[in-house]
């Protein structure tokens, strides 16, 4: 916890009435107030409407993961809102001195009753840059309320974070406005709402509007296919400003992950970070995924476990990672199905790559003669992996002795099981 003037930071801790008392007057004059899964409840939500109103300097509010509920959630709106200041020099929050840059709203109760006076507030603060209310039930008809807030909104909002929220397809067309018109925008969070691919080919045109630069997209667990993945596609190639995009937990199957290796190797592509964890993906797709990493010069974080890849998907992808121009640094490739028939390749690989730092085989069918071939190759001073993870690999004594030994000889390797 931090009791700087500047900041009151406090996480899982439930506050008794004398410690809540004790914390008013820091409610009232701290730039940064975070109350973190603090079991706060509606009847306190008075209390920190009272102290927002009489705060002129905050510019972060955190109240996640606390059961405010509606009627919480908009009493503290009210203290975001008001301007009934008279004794102190600034009038509230409303205050063009008083500038509000993040709301963090998640797991609070909330539901669509909320976002008429939260998209109230966010139309009054030219200094909104980030608006965080992932896991409430706000379904259609709130999304809808919060986008056109934010396209009434003169701020330059930087992240926008819907997760497990209700978002719909339809909606897509609503957030697609967002887009095209927040030129500021760097991160959308879409992650666990029903979108399909009618809702990607919906937000589509706001992700390719000339003046969008988004750097981080997360639509994980969103219904999406190989149609939809077309769609992503074309922003991918048009767009280097996106770094970073999860597609986690949707059925692409080997035909999306094919679009994907075959955009990856187009120059107008610049991803940094691809997670496709869980995307039923099989061996038949490695030689694409192999092809991309010999050749791509900017990706540099592949999170594809959780994909029945096997021994021969892994030794395809080992192929691309053994060429010089490899330049990835982390691959996960935990629970892919591998075995110990894999590790001569994954060893010869990691003596052979200069570019790779962490590799995860956790939760794979290895024991003591694979992972003896893998720490043959690590504790080679020519290789420069700084990070093995092997949860839920099972081996012998002699093994973990062994692994002791590597670390304690290679103070720059860290190997966690």
């Amino acid at each position: 916890m931090s009791l700087d003037i500047r900041s009151l930071d406090i996480q899982c801790e439930e506050l008794s009435d004398a410690r809540w008392a004790e914390l008013l007057p820091l409610l009232q004059q701290c730039q940064v107030v975070r109350l973190d899964d603090c079991g706060l409840t509606e009847a306190r939500c008075k209390d920190i409407s009272s102290a927002l109103r009489v705060n002129p300097t905050l510019a972060e509010l955190n109240l996640r993961s606390n059961e405010l509920g509606d009627a919480g959630v908009h009493c503290v709106l009210q203290g975001l809102q008001s301007p009934s200041r008279k004794i102190q020099k600034l009038e509230g929050l409303l205050d063009p001195q008083c500038r509000l840059e993040k709301l963090q709203l998640e797991y609070c109760n909330l539901s669509a009753a909320s976002c008429e006076p939260l998209a109230s507030v966010l139309r009054a603060k030219p200094d909104f840059k980030e608006l965080t209310v992932s896991n409430n039930d706000i379904n259609e008809a709130g999304i809808r309320v919060l986008c056109q807030g934010l396209k009434d909104s003169p701020c330059q909002l930087e992240a926008l974070k819907l997760e497990s929220c209700g978002v719909t397809s339809d909606n897509c067309r609503d957030l697609c406005s967002v887009v095209a018109s927040k030129a500021s925008l760097r991160e959308l969070a879409l992650g666990s709402n029903k979108l399909g691919d009618g809702g990607i080919e919906e937000l589509g045109p706001g992700l390719l509007h000339p003046s969008s630069r988004l750097r981080t997209l997360w639509i994980w667990e969103c219904g999406i296919t190989a149609k939809g993945c077309g769609d992503l596609c074309r922003v991918l190639r048009a767009k280097e400003s996106l770094k970073e995009l999860s597609l986690a937990g949707n059925e692409l199957g080997d035909e999306g992950a094919r679009l994907l290796c075959e955009t990856l190797l187009e120059p107008g592509c610049r991803l940094e970070s691809l997670w496709v964890k869980s995307c039923s993906f099989t061996a038949a797709c490695c030689s694409h995924f192999s092809s991309v990493l010999a050749q791509n010069k900017f990706l540099l974080e592949l999170q594809i476990s959780n994909n029945r890849l096997g021994d021969a998907g892994v030794r395809e992808l080992c192929q691309g990672l053994g060429q010089p121009g490899s330049v990835l640094r982390v691959l996960w490739l935990a629970d892919c199905d591998v075995s110990d028939s894999s590790c001569s390749s994954l060893a010869t690989t990691l003596l052979a790559n200069h570019s790779l730092r962490e590799l995860d085989l956790s939760n794979n069918c290895l024991g003591d003669a694979g992972v003896l071939q893998l720490v043959e190759s690590v504790r080679q001073p020519g290789c420069l992996l700084e990070q093995l993870v092997l949860y839920d690999i099972y081996w012998s004594e002699e093994m973990e002795d062994r692994l002791q030994a590597l670390e304690k000889d290679k103070p720059s390797l860290r190997v966690i099981s």
